[in-house]
Parts: C-alpha cells; sequence; structure tokens
C-alpha cells in the first residue's frame, strides 16, 4: 500500500491544523521558502534530547557514543537518499554554506586570474553572489547565461557560454523563481567537456523529485533540510571522491583535525575535515527522519502531486482576468512552483489579502533579482505559490478565491 498525500497526510503536521485569528482555515502554499514538519521529525528530534543528548565523536561515555552512532547513521541515511558513498556527504547549516564552502574552499584554491565562472540568470542569490564575489577575489570572468522568456535553459546558448577556460558552471536542479526543472545532466556533460567542475544547486529539486548524483555526474551538490520537512540549520554538501581532496576547509578548528602542533596542523580525513566545532546533531537526525518520510511516499510520485496541483492552479488562473502566469506552459518542465502577478497590483499587497484569507504564499523577488529583472517583471516582484506532500486541489481553490478578493479590494 503506497502512504498517502494530500489531505490523508495531513495528519502528521499538526501546524496545519492552525485557524487563524480571523476563523480562517492555513493554508499553506509557502512550500518553497520553507516546508512543514512532520510529527514524526518533531519526535525525532525532540527524542533525540530526552534519551540521547551529548556531544559527538568526543565523549566516551554512554550518551557519547549513542549520539556519535546516531550521527554517522543520518550521513548513511542521506548517502543512499543521493546514491553517494559516506565520505561524500558533509553536513552543513544549509544550501548557502554549502555553495561558500565549495566558493571559497576550493575555488579560491583553484581559479587564476582570466579564468571563467558561468552561472544561469535564474540562479538563486546563494548560487549567484558566492561565484560573483569568487571571481571579483581571483579577477576571473563572471559569465551569466541569458535564458528564454519562459526562463527555461537553452542548451546552444550554454555552449556558447562554456569554454576551456571555464573552471566552474553552476546550476540549479530546479529554479526557485518559476519552479523549472533544467536539464543538468546535458549541462554537466558540457562543463566536463571542457575541463569545468559541475555545481548543483539542489535546494529546490532534491525535495522533490529523485536525484542520483552519480547519474547527474555533479562533483558538488547541495541542499537544505528545511525545504525537505527537516528541521532549519541543517544542510548537505555532496562532493564527488576524486574532487574531495581539492577541496581546502572552510572552517577550522576542533573536532577536524587530526595533529595540531604550535607551527603546523594536519587534518582529519573526509568529511570530518569540514564540519570544524559541534556539529547539527539533532539537525542531521531529523533529516534522516524526513527521509525515511519522503522515501515512504516515494520521490516519483512526489513530482507528480506537485505536477498534478500545478496543473489544476495553472488551468484555474490562465482565465483570470489581469492574472499573469511566469514560467513554461509545458507542466513536465516544471516542479510545484507556481509564480504570478495580478497586473496593476503590487505582490506584497497580493500576498497581504491572501493572507487575510487564509493562505500563505510568498512575494517579492526570491532572492532571484537577475532573472526578474531580464524578463522585465513588473515590480521587480512576484507572488508565488508552492506545493508539497500535504496541499490538495482544495488549498487551489482557497487560492483562486482569494486571488478573486484581492482583484475586488484593488481594482
Amino acid at each position: 500500500m503506497q502512504y498517502p498525500l494530500g489531505s490523508e497526510v495531513k495528519k502528521d503536521f499538526p501546524i496545519l491544523s492552525t485557524i487563524l485569528p480571523n476563523g480562517k482555515r492555513l493554508v499553506y502554499l509557502d512550500n518553497a521558502a520553507t516546508t512543514q514538519k512532520p510529527i514524526q521529525v518533531i519526535n525525532a528530534v525532540a527524542d533525540f534530547y530526552k534519551f540521547t543528548n551529548a556531544n559527538v565523536a568526543r565523549s566516551a561515555h554512554y550518551l557519547g557514543e549513542k549520539t556519535t552512532i546516531a550521527y554517522n547513521d543520518a550521513r548513511k541515511e542521506v548517502a543512499k537518499f543521493i546514491n553517494a558513498d559516506y565520505d561524500e556527504i558533509i553536513f552543513t547549516s544549509g544550501t548557502t554554506e554549502s555553495i561558500n564552502t565549495v566558493a571559497y574552499g576550493w575555488g579560491d584554491e583553484n581559479l587564476s586570474e582570466g579564468d571563467e565562472i558561468v552561472v544561469m540568470t535564474s540562479e538563486h542569490h546563494s548560487d549567484f553572489v558566492p561565484w560573483q564575489q569568487l571571481a571579483l577575489r581571483k579577477k576571473a570572468h563572471f559569465k551569466v547565461v541569458p535564458l528564454r522568456e519562459d526562463g527555461t535553459i537553452d542548451i546552444d546558448t550554454i555552449k556558447q557560454y562554456v569554454s576551456p577556460k571555464t573552471k566552474i558552471v553552476a546550476c540549479a536542479g530546479m529554479t526557485n523563481s518559476f519552479g523549472v526543472i533544467n536539464p543538468i545532466q546535458e549541462i554537466g556533460h558540457i562543463a566536463h567537456k571542457l575541463g569545468a567542475v559541475f555545481v548543483v544547486d539542489g535546494a529546490q529539486s532534491v525535495p522533490s523529485m529523485p536525484t542520483d548524483v552519480k547519474q547527474i555526474d555533479a562533483d558538488f551538490l547541495s541542499f537544505s533540510g528545511h525545504k525537505m520537512l527537516a528541521p532549519m540549520g541543517i544542510g548537505v554538501l555532496y562532493v564527488k571522491r576524486s574532487i574531495i581532496e581539492s577541496l581546502k576547509p572552510f572552517l577550522t578548528g576542533g573536532g577536524m583535525i587530526d595533529e595540531v602542533k604550535n607551527d603546523s596542523t594536519t587534518f582529519a580525513c573526509a568529511p570530518d575535515r569540514y564540519e570544524a566545532g559541534t556539529p547539527n546533531v539533532e539537525g542531521a537526525i531529523g533529516l534522516a527522519t524526513a527521509i525515511k518520510y519522503l522515501k515512504k511516499i516515494g520521490m516519483g510520485r512526489i513530482l507528480e502531486h506537485e505536477r498534478d496541483l500545478l496543473a489544476y492552479a495553472y488551468e484555474k488562473l490562465s482565465s483570470v482576468d489581469r492574472v499573469i502566469l511566469y514560467g513554461p506552459k509545458d507542466i513536465e518542465k516544471r516542479g510545484g512552483i507556481l509564480s504570478f502577478n495580478i497586473k496593476g497590483i503590487h505582490p506584497h499587497d497580493v500576498a497581504s489579502i491572501l493572507d487575510a484569507n487564509g493562505v500563505a504564499i510568498r512575494s517579492g523577488h526570491h532572492c532571484a533579482q537577475p532573472i526578474l529583472r531580464s524578463l522585465n517583471v513588473e515590480f521587480m516582484a512576484t507572488a508565488r505559490a508552492s506545493f508539497y506532500v500535504y496541499n490538495e486541489k482544495s488549498d487551489i481553490d482557497v487560492l483562486v478565491d482569494a486571488i478573486e478578493d484581492a482583484k475586488r479590494r484593488f481594482l
């Protein structure tokens, strides 16, 4: 029997039973920003503090050994989830720290003046600014690949931007602006053919679809737990084994050393080398629990569910007067993110009226200013509804009614 989706799974998420002060039922459609947490994850974190809490890989007592085993088991669970090896998984605070670890730990060591870094216009600022700043530090060329009007990538354009001087190609598996699923396997092949490393931002894609790092052939891949039912403050950096020795530790201190002398230090083997200080053990345990929860559902089913909701929302809103929908019309090219505007109404005002109707969405530039600027989006902002495992079509019906209410109030 398959694990349920939509309304049947909502029982696992206490926060989704919230009734707002105005009496409206909470309809949570801000999942691209962060997802809610099931009781299984909440209990796993609470149980760690109740029955296990100690520092990891430091103390030989019972609780210390129990904590270390739990932390190691969490790393194994993450590795299996993306088809990686245990020592290729580094725990971080999230995608942003993961990408900065690569930019400072690999980029500063391997880039020279005149080298190139290639990114897409649609990248989240966390996969844009670190590379921009690396290029400034190393006097490298920072090249931004333009996109089609629907936010999709033209492979022929990529080929024009990547050259033998390119050292890094960075691309999101799924964009957070329009939910476009990028052809990362093809992009990675282009990067490797010309000798560049390929860095994948999986913050949106890993929570919503099957991810196999060996199939993708990514050199680096990062993602965050909070976008996939896990706690905030825990993230992952995958580093391909063949390249991990060329990654210099970004942070130094306790827990990542082999031997310290007055005049020199040798570092531990990966992955310990890259996890200085006390790690977020409870976050790792919560992430492993969330992964088990998602695996019961099936990552393929999650993507199908998101697309089913997206198709329903697209059909409902495409005929609504003054509503502008962004991204490709082909649902097969997308995950469960729907960015839209109501012509003449600022997205912040739209979000405010939706909130009054119980609907939680995101409004603003979504940390993706380059793509909004390139497409001349009104107000340099959009409203964004995003769907996940606990959403259902009735949530979208409420969203549509709330949009009509916004139109009545402002137009």
